[in-house]
């Protein structure tokens, strides 16, 4: 395919992808900026597409994904660090919630069961937890993604038998 007939699809996909830009974000102003998000990640990377491939589910997937990770990135954006003996995570767009005594020991318990965890297991769940992907982890403790992945789920699993008088 070449570079004019690429071009020429995606600038037909332009309306639909608008809409779906729209329903995403539900704001016009992000809506455009979604799609040209869009329109810059397909050009760039068109050398990934598979003529073969339907074009408008390519495009899609890119937008969607942009849309996650943008929305990922704003909600990290909002965590302030309280540097207290616990170290709570508050996200600043929350009200303050009176936070029961039977919770707050509840709450203890868990990040005790979490912080006995060997640093193999423990490291990639609390990344995991704090909303960082499994690529960023990967890349952050240089082991392949699957080890990651492995590392979460038996650590969730260990958690889960460990806590089971706190599950509903």
């Amino acid at each position: 395919m070449t570079l004019h007939e690429f071009n020429h699809r995606m600038l037909g996909l332009q309306e639909s992808l608008q809409y779906y830009a729209y329903s995403l974000t539900s704001n016009p102003d992000d809506a455009c900026d979604l799609l040209q998000d869009t329109f810059y990640k397909a050009l760039s990377n068109k050398d990934k597409f598979d003529p073969a491939t339907n074009m408008k589910a390519w495009t899609y997937t890119i937008m969607k994904n942009t849309f996650i990770n943008n929305y990922r990135k704003a909600q990290r954006a909002n965590t302030i660090i309280d540097d207290s003996q616990d170290l709570y995570f508050i996200n600043s767009n929350q009200k303050t919630i009176s936070i029961s005594p039977d919770s707050e020991f509840n709450h203890g318990e868990i990040m005790k069961s979490i912080r006995s965890l060997e640093d193999d297991q423990r490291v990639p769940f609390e990344m995991h937890i704090e909303g960082f992907k499994y690529r960023e982890i990967a890349e952050e403790l240089n082991v392949p993604i699957g080890t990651v992945k492995s590392r979460i789920f038996l650590t969730r699993r260990k958690l889960s038998e460990k806590l089971k008088d706190y599950q509903n």
